[in-house]
């Protein structure tokens, strides 16, 4: 399985990007802080006020990969640009995982325009097993009827959490249409660094 390493932001094979979806207070923003800075100093975060984002350099099956990770709070529409889904819930509060079935699906169903993304059900917060109100085989269940991955984590202990990411980049690597459009993306990234580099260098010359 693919690891995480340190790449380059000027050399990259494929960009995607990928948003975050569930209700507050999941533990969304932990999980993105846990991936993107390898930090367990994630307590008491402060809700994601409209949209923020990540960027996060790694390899994956010898593929240099940028994920653009959008961390939401709910109320945004999704468009073509999207690559995956990221549906997180938390396995001890029971109402965010049926908010998942009534509201969330059928938000990306309404609203995405790419039909070739990719979903991922996460249920987060498996280190308070004790307080769990949703079941593993519950949340198998769900992402099997909506054929999304699935993987339980939690970013407190960061376990798991690594593995949702590599798991996804796989599945988006495996659609040709998605690695189309990652590969797109870096050559008009650097197209527009070159033509910027020209533009700099005629004004000076």
């Amino acid at each position: 399985m693919g690891s995480s390493s340190r790449v380059g932001s000027s050399s990259y094979d494929y960009s995607f990007k990928v948003l975050l979806i569930g209700d507050s207070a999941v533990g969304k923003s932990s999980l993105l802080l846990s991936f993107i800075s390898n930090s367990n100093s994630i307590h008491d975060l402060s809700p994601t006020i409209g949209v923020d984002f990540k960027i996060k350099f790694f390899t994956v099956a010898g593929k240099r990969l940028k994920l653009t990770i959008w961390d939401t709070a709910g109320q945004e529409r999704f468009g073509t640009v999207i690559s995956s889904y990221y549906r997180v819930y938390d396995v001890t509060r029971r109402e965010t995982f049926t908010n998942l079935i009534d509201i969330w699906a059928k938000e990306v169903e309404l609203y995405s325009t790419n039909h070739d993304s990719i979903k991922i059900l996460v249920g987060n917060k498996v280190d308070k097993e004790s307080e769990r109100a949703v079941s593993k085989e519950e949340g198998m269940a769900l992402a099997q009827q909506h054929r999304c991955l699935f993987l339980e984590c939690s970013a407190k202990t960061r376990e798991n959490v690594q593995q949702c990411f590599n798991d996804l980049s796989l599945k988006i690597l495996d659609v040709p249409g998605l690695r189309e459009k990652g590969s797109l993306a870096v050559r008009r990234q650097n197209q527009k660094q070159l033509y910027e580099k020209s533009q700099r260098g005629g004004c000076c010359s």
